[in-house]
């Protein structure tokens, strides 16, 4: 098992990036939330992993915290959550808010989650509680201080929100995802990120 590596990031094409590592190139697929918080291309970057592997492939998962990798290890054990609804899930609420929605019970909050629906939400709840409590204290180290996250959560939302408004512009996810993390930068609000992008574009 593949469980972290460190190399240089040479390629960030969300949701995939390649690591060089003395010569051979990873290809990891990320949640959104780690490929915000890469370093640019060309510079080193150190990622917690998972490998998946599948009769027709092995896949490499790659995540900025140890928190992130444990989340996704937890729902991809969940019956019709695989590897890429549990990407969804990261990509769409931060780590410490969808331990919460869990905790608080409420589906509303992961309807809005991209392929999330109404069934998936409960079944979420049912099942995370249930593991969240045999995780035992593992569990509780999924929530790190809220104080702490405070600008990466407002710069995840800025991010989405711009994301989410070039989309509605016409663009393609792929475009308007390449060209916002191209032009983001720490401070920015949406409405920075959405006119900077635009220009890129």
């Amino acid at each position: 098992m593949i469980g972290r590596i460190q190399g240089t990031l040479i390629e960030n094409k969300p949701p995939e990036i390649l690591v060089d590592i003395h010569g051979l190139g990873y290809e990891l697929q990320c949640p959104l939330s780690t490929i915000f918080s890469l370093p640019a291309v060309g510079d080193i970057v150190t990622l917690h992993t998972h490998l998946a592997v599948r009769e027709d492939a092995h896949v490499l998962y790659g995540f900025s915290t140890h928190q992130e990798r444990t989340l996704f290890r937890v729902l991809i054990k969940i019956s019709g959550v695989g590897p890429k609804l549990a990407l969804a899930i990261l990509s769409g609420m931060e780590t410490e808010r969808f331990i919460r929605s869990i905790q608080d019970q409420d589906p509303g909050a992961l309807v809005k989650i991209p392929g999330v629906g109404k069934k998936t939400a409960e079944r979420l709840i049912v099942e995370m509680k249930d593991k969240l409590n045999a995780l035992g204290a593992a569990g509780s180290m999924l929530i790190t201080p809220l104080e702490a996250q405070v600008d990466r959560v407002q710069r995840v939302d800025a991010l989405q929100d711009a994301e989410s408004a070039l989309i509605a512009l016409g663009y393609k996810p792929a475009q308007a995802s390449k060209a916002v993390t191209q032009v983001a930068l720490d401070g920015m609000s949406s409405e920075d990120i959405i006119r900077s992008a635009l220009k890129a574009m």
